[in-house]
C-alpha cells in the first residue's frame, strides 16, 4: 500500500476499511461509514481488530494492518490454495494448517502462509483420504475436512508436538550456539551490550538493526539460528515479552524463552515502580516469519530502561543462558534470578 490510512481521513481508502471491518466483526457508526470519514468508532473498531490479530494497536492502518485485513477476509474453501510464488496468505491458509495439524499432519507452523511444510501435509491428507494427490485445496478437498469436522476437535497440532520434542533434544550448552538478536531503530545500546554478554559465553551472535521485521526475520532464517529476540524501546506503562501464536497454536520455544525474558526484566527493574512485564501470544511479522523460537521484548517505561540498560543485558542473558540449559521446562517453574 502507499501512505498509511489514519484518523480524520476521507474518501475511497476510508470506505474500503469501513467494508473491511464490517467483514471481520467490526462495523463501524452509521454516521462515519456515510462520510467516508476515518473519525472516534473507525478508531475504536481499528484498534480492537489489531488486539484481536495479535499486531501493533496504534490506530492507523499501516502496511501489516492492511495485510491482516485482508487475510482476514478470506475462508477456508473462498479460493483455490497451493504451493505459489508469491505464498498465499490468509486465514483460509491458517484454517487449513489447524486443520491438517490437528489431524496429525504436520503443516509446520500455524501462520497462514502456505509453503512447503503446508504443501506437503496437504499431499500426505489427500493420499491418506484417497483423493487426487495434486496439492491443491480445491472443493473436494475442503469437502473432506468439513465431513472431519469434530474428530480433531481440542487436538495440538502435530508441528507444536513436534517442536516441543526437539526443544528436549536440544543441545544444551551456550559455547558456539547460533542467536540472533534485533533491535528496532532505538535500543542498539542494549543489543550490543547483550551481544557483548553472549559472546563472552562463547555464542555465535548475529546482531540484526534492520527496522523491516521481515527483513530481521529472513536473516534470522538463513543465518539458522537457534532462537531470536528482538528489542524495541517504546513509550508505555509496562514492558513486554511476546512469542508467536495464533488460534489453536502457540510456539512452545518462544512461549517458554518469553517467559523466561520476563522473570528477568522484572529482577532487572525492580525498585522503578514499572508494572510487571507481561508475556503473551502475538502475530506481529518478525514472530509470525522467523522460523526459530522468537520473542519480542517491548520495553517500557523509556526512562526506566534507560538508566538501567546494564541490569536488563545480563538479566537478559541469564534468560537465554537458562532456555537454551533447559528450553522445553515449564517457564512456571523458572528459577528467581537470584538462583
Amino acid at each position: 500500500m502507499s501512505d498509511p490510512i489514519r484518523p480524520s481521513d476521507r474518501g475511497a481508502p476510508v470506505r474500503d476499511l469501513h467494508r473491511r471491518l464490517l467483514a471481520v466483526g467490526h462495523p463501524v457508526d452509521a454516521a462515519e461509514v456515510s462520510d467516508d470519514h476515518f473519525g472516534p468508532d473507525t478508531t475504536r473498531a481499528l484498534l480492537a481488530f489489531q488486539a484481536e490479530r495479535g499486531i501493533d494497536e496504534h490506530g492507523t492502518v499501516d502496511a501489516t494492518t492492511q495485510a491482516a485485513l485482508v487475510e482476514a477476509g478470506v475462508r477456508l474453501g473462498d479460493r483455490h490454495l497451493y504451493l505459489h510464488a508469491p505464498m498465499f496468505r490468509g486465514d483460509d491458509v491458517a484454517d487449513l494448517q489447524l486443520r491438517l495439524g490437528s489431524l496429525g499432519f504436520d503443516a509446520g507452523r500455524i501462520d497462514g502462509i502456505f509453503g512447503p511444510d503446508t504443501a506437503g501435509a496437504l499431499g500426505d491428507f489427500q493420499r491418506n483420504t484417497g483423493l487426487a494427490v495434486d496439492g491443491i485445496a480445491g472443493s473436494e478437498t475442503v469437502h473432506a475436512f468439513r465431513q472431519l469436522l469434530g474428530r480433531s476437535a481440542g487436538r495440538t497440532p502435530v508441528a507444536q508436538v513436534r517442536e516441543l520434542d526437539r526443544l528436549r533434544r536440544g543441545n544444551p550448552d551456550l559455547r558456539d550456539q547460533r542467536l540472533a538478536i534485533g533491535q528496532f531503530g532505538n535500543s542498539g545500546a542494549l543489543m550490543s551490550a547483550l551481544a557483548r554478554i553472549l559472546r563472552a559465553r562463547g555464542a555465535n551472535v548475529l546482531v540484526l538493526d534492520n527496522p523491516d521485521e521481515a527483513a530481521q526475520a529472513s536473516t534470522a532464517n538463513d543465518f539458522n539460528a537457534v532462537m531470536y529476540l528482538g528489542l524495541r524501546i517504546e513509550n508505555s506503562s509496562h514492558s513486554q515479552a511476546n512469542y508467536f501464536s495464533t488460534p489453536g497454536f502457540l510456539s512452545e520455544g518462544g512461549y517458554r524463552l518469553a517467559h523466561h525474558c520476563a522473570t528477568c526484566l522484572d529482577h532487572a527493574l525492580r525498585g522503578s515502580d514499572v508494572p510487571p512485564t507481561g508475556a503473551a501470544g502475538r502475530q506481529v511479522p518478525v514472530l509470525r516469519q522467523t522460523r526459530m523460537p522468537a520473542v519480542l521484548c517491548t520495553l517500557a517505561p523509556p526512562s526506566a530502561v534507560v538508566l538501567a540498560t546494564a541490569e536488563i543485558a545480563d538479566a537478559l542473558a541469564v534468560a537465554i543462558t537458562r532456555w537454551v540449559a533447559n528450553p522445553a521446562a515449564d517457564p512456571n517453574n523458572a528459577l528467581s534470578v537470584e538462583d
